[in-house]
């Protein structure tokens, strides 16, 4: 089986699209502008469609891969601001919620200065051993991890990638950063967020990948696709309502798939013949 690559390329007089087929191996693959994947098998059929509008394929155009990457750098920046935002709401949440959920003693806070609070956590005490809530160490915490992975995976990050980029958000944004100003950091939730986290995240990619194959349907249904959608990959999901959807963009596009075969042709008069069946899916 060969891979099927639908390209299209504006032309420079008239800036018009002409697509061509191009026919080529696992093993041309390397040498195809933009394209570096690292697949087990030996045949794949990939169908894509790039044009100057969408220079960037979404990583759901491709097999599935641990290795492979196909990274949208701007993107992912784009979802490094939206989680900062994202932090800094939920820790004025987190000071709306009781004391015995998040075991900060807020008189004994507000006494102290903002960054002074801060070094005394990081650097003077550092991380301890916490004693919060179980389902916000063990429940909220990973899943928060697996949403951080999320936003690097969906940007056409590869699996090692997508844990470093947890960690990294995990570690300096939130334990390091923005909760380091209320808490000393948790030994917990430096290992349990990026690390439980990012095998959940791997789970969710694969599970979106099935969403965008199928037109982000889930059992048929693209309500249960879509609720899904939003609640394995959020800052994507999110985002894309604003700035686009490259996933989305994917899933809405239908490749011309051509298949031939000989048959029996009945003619109006009711005489047969022999001849092809040619047959074309949109």
């Amino acid at each position: 089986m060969f891979i099927c690559l639908l390209a299209a390329r504006p032309q420079k007089a008239a800036a018009q699209q002409q697509a061509e087929i191009i026919e080529v191996t696992v093993d041309d693959m390397p040498r195809l502008p933009g394209v570096t994947p690292d697949f087990s098998t030996d045949r794949m059929q990939l169908s894509l469609k790039q044009t100057k509008e969408d220079p960037l394929l979404s990583i759901y155009a491709f097999p599935q891969s641990h290795t492979f990457s196909h990274p949208d750098w701007k993107r992912m920046w784009v979802n490094t601001a939206v989680l900062t935002g994202c932090f800094v709401s939920t820790l004025l949440v987190l000071e709306c919620l009781p004391e015995d959920a998040t075991s900060w003693n807020r008189a004994a806070l507000q006494k102290v200065p903002l960054f002074t609070r801060w070094r005394e956590h990081v650097i003077t005490q550092g991380p301890k051993w916490d004693h919060d809530n179980p389902v916000f160490n063990f429940v909220l915490h990973p899943y928060a991890g697996a949403a951080y992975f999320m936003s690097a995976r969906s940007c056409g990050f590869n699996f090692w990638q997508s844990l470093l980029y947890s960690t990294c958000i995990s570690t300096i944004g939130w334990e390091f950063g923005i909760e380091a100003f209320m808490e000393q950091p948790s030994y917990q939730d430096l290992f349990i967020t990026p690390i439980v986290g990012s095998f959940i995240g791997e789970g969710f990619y694969m599970l979106k990948h099935h969403l965008v194959q199928n037109d982000y349907r889930l059992f048929g249904s693209p309500v249960l696709g879509n609720i899904t959608a939003f609640l394995i990959d959020p800052v994507n999901e999110v985002v894309g309502l604003f700035a686009g959807n490259p996933a989305r963009r994917y899933a809405r596009r239908h490749a011309i798939e051509l298949h031939s075969s000989p048959g029996t042709i009945y003619t109006a008069d009711g005489g047969r013949g022999y001849g092809l069946n040619i047959s074309c899916r949109f």
